[in-house]
């Protein structure tokens, strides 16, 4: 059997990077209502300028790498899936529909002669 073990190393400098990514974020926050006397203007430059700076510093991390790697991935393989031509898409979604009501027709018939069974036969209860 052979294992796969993923090691993840996190140095103290990446650490900090994550750290001071955070405290950008809560320094933008608190930036844009400690500006509020200043103007929407400051108050929108300041949320905006901080929240950048802390995607920028959350970029350059490691775990920052992975992310974008992450999503870069994720695009390749959604332009790898064949999806259905539109005639194929609505025979499917016709079907589906078909299915549920015929279900629905079912459920309610079973309802209805498991009433009759139970109130109108077993119990006697005349509606």
């Amino acid at each position: 059997m052979a294992s796969t073990e993923v090691e993840t190393v996190s140095t103290t400098a990446d650490k900090a990077k994550l750290a001071l990514s955070a405290a950008l974020v809560v320094a933008a926050l608190a930036g844009f209502y400690l500006m509020a006397k200043q103007g929407q203007i400051a108050q929108w430059g300041v949320l905006i300028l901080g929240l950048v700076a802390a995607v920028v510093v959350f970029a350059i991390s490691e775990a920052g790498k992975q992310f974008i790697a992450f999503g870069r991935d994720s695009v390749r393989e959604v332009k790898k899936v064949v999806w259905p031509e539109r005639k194929e898409a609505i025979q499917i979604t016709l079907y589906v529909f078909g299915f549920v009501v015929v279900m629905a027709l079912f459920l309610w018939l079973t309802d209805k002669a498991l009433e009759w069974v139970f109130y109108d036969l077993i119990l006697g209860w005349k509606k």
